[in-house]
């Protein structure tokens, strides 16, 4: 028995959402790897492609969820380091003068 076209097409917009989804999601990802070593914001472009993918796929809704508790400690790593070196800035420090 053939399909009906209504099956069909609901079939091929189904299949081409997906598509698409993982396409943008994908590239999405790349590019946030890509900026991590080049110019950018890195880490938001990649939860922002897990973002995407995960409408889709458990396995990236996961991985979103990971992505976002790295992000959490490398920010809490970064307050402190620059809450102990904001302290020092335009501080002078006193040495004996030696000749």
């Amino acid at each position: 028995m053939a399909p009906k076209p209504k099956e069909v097409l609901t079939f091929l917009v189904r299949s081409s959402k997906r598509v698409a989804i993982s396409v943008v999601g994908g590239v999405l990802v790349l590019t946030g790897l890509a900026m991590f070593v080049l110019p950018g914001p890195g880490i938001l472009v990649v939860v922002l492609g897990f973002a995407v993918l995960g409408t889709e796929y458990a396995w990236a809704a996961a991985a979103l969820e990971r992505t976002k508790k790295l992000a959490e400690k490398a920010a809490a790593m970064a307050r402190n380091t620059a809450g102990g070196a904001a302290g020092t800035v335009g501080r002078t420090v006193k040495r004996p003068f030696r000749r």
